[in-house]
Protein backbone atom coordinates (compact mmCIF):
# COMPACT_ATOMS: atom_id res chain seq x y z
CA UNK A 1 0.00 0.00 0.00
CA UNK A 2 2.64 2.09 1.07
CA UNK A 3 4.51 1.63 -2.33
CA UNK A 4 1.08 2.73 -4.38
CA UNK A 5 0.62 5.82 -1.98
CA UNK A 6 4.68 6.66 -2.69
CA UNK A 7 3.37 6.57 -7.03
CA UNK A 8 0.29 8.77 -6.56
CA UNK A 9 2.00 11.12 -4.49
CA UNK A 10 4.94 11.50 -7.05
CA UNK A 11 2.83 11.57 -10.06
CA UNK A 12 0.42 14.22 -8.22
CA UNK A 13 3.73 16.48 -7.35
CA UNK A 14 4.97 16.13 -11.17
CA UNK A 15 1.25 16.99 -12.16
CA UNK A 16 1.51 20.15 -9.50
CA UNK A 17 4.79 20.97 -10.81
CA UNK A 18 3.50 21.15 -14.64
CA UNK A 19 0.48 22.76 -13.23
CA UNK A 20 2.72 25.94 -12.62
CA UNK A 21 3.42 26.49 -16.08
CA UNK A 22 0.26 25.20 -18.19
CA UNK A 23 -2.91 26.97 -17.36
CA UNK A 24 -5.39 24.95 -17.19
CA UNK A 25 -3.82 22.18 -15.01
CA UNK A 26 -4.49 23.00 -11.25
CA UNK A 27 -0.89 23.11 -8.65
CA UNK A 28 -2.56 23.29 -5.37
CA UNK A 29 -5.08 20.41 -5.18
CA UNK A 30 -2.13 18.15 -6.94
CA UNK A 31 0.22 19.12 -4.46
CA UNK A 32 -2.13 19.08 -1.57
CA UNK A 33 -2.95 15.00 -2.47
CA UNK A 34 0.57 14.28 -2.95
CA UNK A 35 1.32 15.93 0.88
CA UNK A 36 -1.26 13.76 1.91
CA UNK A 37 -0.11 10.35 0.07
CA UNK A 38 3.54 11.04 1.04
CA UNK A 39 2.51 11.38 5.15
CA UNK A 40 1.15 7.74 4.85
CA UNK A 41 3.56 6.13 2.75
CA UNK A 42 6.90 7.90 3.05
CA UNK A 43 7.88 10.51 5.99
CA UNK A 44 11.28 11.06 3.95
CA UNK A 45 9.28 12.19 0.90
CA UNK A 46 6.47 14.09 2.87
CA UNK A 47 9.70 15.76 4.96
CA UNK A 48 11.26 16.60 1.45
CA UNK A 49 7.72 17.76 0.23
CA UNK A 50 7.07 19.94 3.30
CA UNK A 51 10.61 21.73 3.30
CA UNK A 52 10.41 22.62 -0.33
CA UNK A 53 11.75 26.41 -1.02
CA UNK A 54 8.87 26.97 -3.52
CA UNK A 55 5.85 25.57 -2.09
CA UNK A 56 6.63 24.04 1.14
CA UNK A 57 5.16 26.99 3.29
CA UNK A 58 2.19 26.87 1.74
CA UNK A 59 1.71 23.26 2.26
CA UNK A 60 3.26 23.54 5.88
CA UNK A 61 0.43 26.32 6.71
CA UNK A 62 -2.48 23.94 5.30
CA UNK A 63 -1.46 21.10 7.19
CA UNK A 64 -0.81 23.31 10.58
CA UNK A 65 -4.75 24.17 10.22
CA UNK A 66 -3.96 27.67 9.21
CA UNK A 67 -5.59 27.66 5.67
CA UNK A 68 -4.17 29.39 2.59
CA UNK A 69 -3.82 33.59 2.09
CA UNK A 70 -6.97 35.29 1.47
CA UNK A 71 -5.36 36.40 -2.19
CA UNK A 72 -4.19 33.09 -3.08
CA UNK A 73 -7.97 31.83 -2.77
CA UNK A 74 -8.70 34.60 -4.47
CA UNK A 75 -6.71 34.14 -7.64
CA UNK A 76 -7.59 29.90 -7.58
CA UNK A 77 -11.21 31.04 -7.93
CA UNK A 78 -10.90 33.50 -10.24
CA UNK A 79 -8.16 31.57 -12.49
CA UNK A 80 -10.49 28.47 -12.22
CA UNK A 81 -13.73 30.01 -13.39
CA UNK A 82 -12.13 31.75 -15.79
CA UNK A 83 -10.61 28.28 -16.85
CA UNK A 84 -14.66 26.45 -16.54
CA UNK A 85 -15.59 29.61 -18.00
CA UNK A 86 -13.74 29.04 -21.57
CA UNK A 87 -14.04 25.39 -21.31
CA UNK A 88 -18.07 25.56 -21.53
CA UNK A 89 -17.95 28.30 -23.58
CA UNK A 90 -15.94 26.04 -25.97
CA UNK A 91 -18.05 22.70 -25.26
CA UNK A 92 -20.70 23.09 -27.20
CA UNK A 93 -22.76 20.33 -25.01
CA UNK A 94 -25.32 21.37 -22.29
CA UNK A 95 -24.71 18.39 -19.97
CA UNK A 96 -21.04 19.24 -19.89
CA UNK A 97 -21.38 22.75 -19.27
CA UNK A 98 -23.82 21.39 -16.81
CA UNK A 99 -21.25 19.38 -15.43
CA UNK A 100 -18.46 22.19 -15.49
CA UNK A 101 -20.70 24.46 -13.44
CA UNK A 102 -21.41 21.92 -10.90
CA UNK A 103 -17.95 21.38 -10.44
CA UNK A 104 -17.15 25.01 -9.91
CA UNK A 105 -20.02 25.25 -7.57
CA UNK A 106 -18.72 22.36 -5.93
CA UNK A 107 -14.99 23.28 -5.45
CA UNK A 108 -15.83 27.34 -5.01
CA UNK A 109 -18.30 26.13 -1.64
CA UNK A 110 -15.47 23.52 -0.28
CA UNK A 111 -12.92 26.79 -0.96
CA UNK A 112 -15.08 29.45 0.97
CA UNK A 113 -16.43 26.86 3.73
CA UNK A 114 -14.28 24.49 4.84
CA UNK A 115 -10.63 25.97 4.00
CA UNK A 116 -9.28 28.56 6.27
CA UNK A 117 -8.40 31.74 5.51
CA UNK A 118 -4.89 32.92 7.31
CA UNK A 119 -5.18 35.98 8.74
CA UNK A 120 -2.41 37.18 11.01
CA UNK A 121 1.03 36.10 10.61
CA UNK A 122 2.03 32.49 11.07
CA UNK A 123 5.08 31.66 13.17
CA UNK A 124 7.61 29.85 11.56
CA UNK A 125 7.99 27.58 14.49
CA UNK A 126 7.11 23.64 12.86
CA UNK A 127 4.48 22.54 15.05
CA UNK A 128 3.01 25.30 16.32
CA UNK A 129 -0.44 25.37 16.79
CA UNK A 130 -2.89 27.15 14.97
CA UNK A 131 -4.22 30.61 16.20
Amino acid sequence: MKILLNLIGAIAVVLGVLGIFLPLLPTTPFLLLASACFARGSTRLHNWLITNPMFGRYLRNYELGYGIPLRAKVWILLLMWLSLGYSAYVVHRTGLQIMLFCIGCGVTLYLCRYVPTMRLPVPEQDGAPPP
